[in-house]
């Protein structure tokens, strides 16, 4: 059985998306749900989501394990699986790692761009790594099997926490270093040590992380992806889009400035790059799958690599993190 999984989206949800996400063959997406929010705003967020469960009940449900993404496979519906781009909702609090897994949250980043309670983000001028909270938390979502997501931190915490945790880390949504030089793509040394680890990284068609952004061309994107394959093997890749359809312009403030600033001059080149960039016109949405499955032929990847880039790879990991 093959899967399609879209490992980062954060769009502005309505019938219309999840009818996109079904069109484009997605058994299963990760949404982010929470940027900075603190716990009693995450209570907010899952109430929404339960609206839109509720109403969109034909085409998508509450995903919590790699069983669901069967169970939507079976049932032609997406699963949808919750994460946070901040641990903003554990606050201080050890105690609420478990309480945001009871409530379906199954991946978290250490942090966004800045330093958090808990390691360092890409947009500081020095990384001290992982924090002894840090060490704590991942500890609890180790034994829970709540997923350590570093796509937003430094280096040194992402190298710090793929050496604390004994169980695999993603980076659900950037891309190598050597082919783009944002602040949050990844070094080859960093996507080795991933590797050797189990970890996954989910691929960004974000143009701010991409080769000439808007512009970045299909096939640029799929070469890319063969030498990353060469870097760290091509069972350890998949997409995370960061699909980020139908938002606002204030809400990609929101993202980059959070509550902590009132200057607007942080994050993926705000200053001089505000509002949210057009999509390459190969990947409008979801379904620029069919285009990444002929992209990647193209550069040489077998069909049975190209089903694992496009969900198999996420759905073994998904597999290993329940056991």
């Amino acid at each position: 059985m093959n899967f399609k999984i879209d490992n980062l989206q954060y769009c502005n949800w309505s019938r219309e998306i999840f009818q996109i996400n079904k069109q484009a063959g997605l058994d299963a997406i990760h949404v982010t749900i929470v940027y900075h929010e603190d716990f009693d705003e995450l209570k907010t967020v899952l109430k929404n989501w339960e609206k839109y469960f509720s109403e969109n009940s034909d085409l998508i449900f509450h995903g919590k394990s790699f069983k669901d993404i069967e169970k939507a496979k079976t049932e032609n519906k997406t699963a949808v699986f919750f994460g946070f781009q901040n641990c903003s909702p554990i606050e201080d609090d050890i105690e609420l790692v478990e309480k945001v897994y009871d409530l379906g949250c199954r991946f978290m980043q250490l942090t966004y761009n800045n330093q958090s309670l808990l390691a360092t983000g890409c947009y500081e001028a020095i990384d001290s790594g992982v924090t002894n909270f840090g060490k704590e938390v991942i500890k609890v979502m180790n034994r829970l099997g709540l997923v350590i997501d570093m796509s937003h931190s430094a280096e040194k915490s992402t190298i710090d926490a793929i050496e604390i945790s004994e169980k695999p880390i993603a980076i659900t949504h950037a891309n190598p270093l050597f082919w783009h030089s944002a602040k949050r793509n990844k070094s080859n040394e960093l996507l080795k040590i991933l590797s050797e680890n189990k970890g996954m990284l989910g691929l960004s068609l974000y143009p701010h992380h991409l080769k000439d952004g808007t512009d970045c061309s299909l096939e640029s994107f799929c070469e890319m992806t063969a030498k990353t394959a060469e870097i760290m093997g091509v069972e350890k890749i998949g997409i995370g889009s960061d699909l980020c359809l139908n938002q606002p312009d204030t809400i990609v403030e929101w993202m980059r400035n959070g509550t902590w600033t009132k200057s607007k001059n942080y994050g993926e080149g705000s200053k001089n790059k505000p509002g949210f960039p057009k999509q390459p016109d190969w990947f409008l949405d979801a379904r620029g799958f069919e285009n990444l499955e002929v992209g990647f032929k193209k550069v040489g990847f077998t069909e049975s690599e190209v089903n694992g880039i496009l969900g198999n790879n996420w759905y073994n990991f998904y597999k290993e993190m329940n056991q």
